[in-house]
């Protein structure tokens, strides 16, 4: 189960948040999923995370690419900690683009139920990066 589990956090990572394919993201998220690191007051569900990759990330970075460097799964859950890079092409949270390569450090938890997504938790450093990027 914790080789399946993985696989489904790779997929979606790859398939999803990548190459932007909303067959996979709608086949790997459970209805009723729900995004613990969704900014307080905003939406959690399922569109959100649909709206932060295709409304905020793939339409700011160019060659956007995803890194995996470790993954652990334990029961139904997988942690991974991975790379988000592209060339900063497009506007980011209000910052034009500056033209230059930028790297966004995760880390997330992912609960997984049925081959699906069923809970998020993350750590990132996209502050960092906006911080850098407002002052180019």
């Amino acid at each position: 189960m914790s080789a399946d589990n993985k696989e489904v956090v790779r997929r979606f990572n790859i398939e999803v948040i990548q190459n932007g394919n909303e067959t996979e993201f709608h086949a790997l998220m459970a209805p009723d999923f729900i995004n613990h690191s969704a900014p307080q007051g905003m939406p959690n569900g399922p569109d959100s995370m649909w709206n932060t990759f295709q409304n905020v990330l793939r339409p700011a970075f160019s060659d956007l690419k995803i890194t995996i460097h470790d993954q652990i799964a334990e029961g139904d859950k997988v942690t991974t900690r991975k790379t988000i890079s592209g060339v900063h092409s497009g506007t980011l949270m209000g910052i034009p683009a500056t033209g230059r390569d930028v790297a966004i450090s995760v880390i997330d938890i992912v609960r997984v139920e049925d081959g699906r997504y069923a809970e998020h938790w993350g750590l990132n450093t996209l502050s960092n990066v906006l911080a850098v990027l407002s002052k180019a």
